[in-house]
């Protein structure tokens, strides 16, 4: 349904395991500026960390990936793929703030979307990001997304308040006949 394994000349994603933990809470899930747009607040303890994995696992419509750096098995972030339905894909990502800048995750989303479109069932590849996060907006450019809309008050970001924001769609569609 999802790939085992996405691999890009610099990067690998790969299924991320509890064992990633205190990589991962070190790279980038402890630092409140990398977590200041998500839906979670920045991990306290490498145990946050490792719940955050142990729910990942076993899930069949997405797969939570470790992006690592290629001849190393150190994680630096994570790549979410989720299936909600067998005719789109929709991703999530999080990057140590030590490694923006540098296109790594923008190779994470043009793999994950070769990918998508490699698959004859997939249609549409997608995302939403925060107005006013405009690093991930103009990665998903970068990847060929395209900004559709903006849906009001679509998700809290407990990090900037309690109360829903407004997002960017951003897509990628499969064209009839290709």
């Amino acid at each position: 349904m999802l790939p085992d394994r996405l691999e890009t000349d610099r990067i690998s994603l790969r299924p991320a395991v509890v064992a990633d933990a205190g990589a991962l809470f070190a790279a980038y899930a402890s630092d409140p500026e990398v977590a200041r747009y998500t839906t979670w607040r920045p991990h306290a303890s490498v145990s946050d960390t490792e719940h955050f994995l142990q729910s990942c696992s076993g899930r069949t419509a997405a797969c939570t990936f470790a992006l690592v750096e290629r001849g190393s098995n150190r994680p630096i972030g994570v790549f979410d793929l989720r299936r909600p339905q067998p005719s789109r894909v929709e991703y999530g990502c999080a990057l140590g703030r030590a490694y923006w800048g540098q296109g790594l995750m923008t190779e994470a989303v043009c793999a994950a979307v070769a990918w998508a479109f490699a698959q004859p069932d997939i249609w549409r590849f997608g995302a939403f990001v925060d107005l006013e996060n405009h690093a991930s907006a103009r990665v998903m450019e970068k990847a060929g997304l395209i900004r559709e809309g903006v849906l009001r008050r679509w998700l809290v970001h407990p990090n900037l308040g309690p109360a829903p924001r407004d997002c960017a769609s951003y897509a990628v569609t499969r064209v009839e006949g290709r």
